[in-house]
């Protein structure tokens, strides 16, 4: 008898992810990968210390699935510090393996086949196939460049047509794009009126620019038990290897998010946790200067794309830019470009076209900051050699 094997068709219908293909491509051609979000350097050394620390001395058995008592207190003070906001850490505050694995548990925890749920685009690339996996119903509203304003009208269509959720990623990654605060006040009377739940992908909420205040959801009146907010160690503190994420929720979603969470990675490794939970401890000048340095390094690759033809577009947060390229004069689409300055200006970058489900944003390509100013410098002299000199 032939036997042949099957994969999952969902998961198995889509190819590998863009982050990995242009890293791999980077390699091969030993380019400088702005492509792949991802710091140099080791992250600040008293946090990988206190890691390094509770490895030697602490306990490394399984810690409970909930997490670590000192980061899920640690979680609910900067709630309270950053954004005033009262959160039980025994009740309220689940970890996971990472921002990814926290946006799992939500939508497993959440969905029942069939439910329709919101997804805004530009969107990060694991949304869609969890989305898919659990059942859901995906529904999309768009952003387009170069302004990425709210369509509120296709919006407020999707709640009526019975969107369960809306995933809402702020700062967003790939635009960059920070929600106003008059922004978020629309969008949460939407999700109460139409009585919807929010999970907050708010990931990079510490690197925001220019006095830009990131403003959580979940803040906002009717929101305290309809969000749920998504944060990353790994994000905050530039050790994204580390995997450490942390939702905040109120008891009775949380009751869902933590019973699925058990049947999936269960814990993260305590060493980890413990490290996290040291460095949201730090003092407020931390915070404040991880925004300046990115914001420094950001405007050194923004003027540095600029002069080799490019139109930088407004970047409010994450790591990230976006760069309308057809100024350089190359005439292919996103895709073939980042392959094309990957092999032969040795820069690796991201097709912007990748967050999108249709194929119409194709002159739009995503380059990482969070580099050293050396690192930067050589991607930009690699870039003008390639399309000036």
């Amino acid at each position: 008898m032939h036997f042949t094997m099957t994969g999952n068709k969902i998961l198995s219908s889509y190819g590998t992810t863009i982050f990995e293909v242009m890293s791999q491509l980077a390699l091969e051609h030993d380019a400088i990968n702005l492509g792949q979000g991802f710091p140099d350097g080791n992250g600040p050394p008293d946090v990988v210390s206190a890691a390094s620390d509770y490895l030697e001395n602490g306990i490394n058995q399984y810690p409970s699935m909930m997490g670590l008592p000192a980061l899920r207190q640690s979680v609910a003070e900067v709630n309270m510090r950053f954004y005033n906001l009262a959160v039980d850490w025994k009740s309220e505050v689940l970890v996971t393996s990472g921002a990814t694995e926290a946006l799992a548990v939500c939508l497993f925890g959440l969905i029942e086949p069939g439910d329709k749920v919101l997804l805004i685009e530009p969107l990060y690339d694991s949304y869609m196939p969890i989305v898919r996996r659990a059942g859901g119903v995906p529904n999309t509203v768009r952003l387009n460049p170069p302004d990425w304003s709210i369509p509120f009208d296709d919006l407020e269509r999707a709640f009526i047509d019975g969107a369960k959720l809306v995933l809402l990623n702020t700062p967003m990654n790939p635009c960059s794009k920070v929600f106003s605060r008059s922004e978020l006040e629309r969008i949460a009377a939407l999700v109460v009126k139409y009585e919807a739940i929010a999970i907050c992908d708010e990931v990079y909420e510490h690197l925001v620019y220019h006095g830009v205040e990131h403003i959580p959801l979940m803040t906002f009146p009717g929101m305290r038990t309809r969000a749920i907010r998504i944060g990353s160690a790994g994000k905050t503190f530039s050790l994204t290897g580390w995997k450490v994420g942390y939702i905040t929720a109120c008891p009775e979603l949380m009751m869902s998010l933590s019973r699925t969470h058990q049947f999936l990675t269960f814990t993260t490794p305590p060493n980890l946790q413990a490290g996290a939970a040291f460095g949201l401890k730090k003092e407020a000048g931390y915070f404040v200067q991880l925004s300046n340095e990115l914001q420094k390094r950001r405007d050194q690759l923004a003027n540095g794309l600029s002069g080799v033809g490019m139109e930088v577009l407004k970047c409010e947060g994450t790591y990230f830019i976006t760069a309308d390229f057809r100024g350089t004069g190359f005439q292919g689409d996103d895709l073939q470009f980042c392959k094309n300055i990957t092999e032969q200006a040795r820069v690796a970058a991201v097709p912007v076209s990748a967050f999108y489900g249709g194929d119409d944003v194709k002159s739009y390509a995503r380059f990482c900051f969070c580099k050293e100013e050396d690192t930067l410098m050589e991607a930009v002299n690699r870039l003008r050699r390639y399309f000036v000199c």
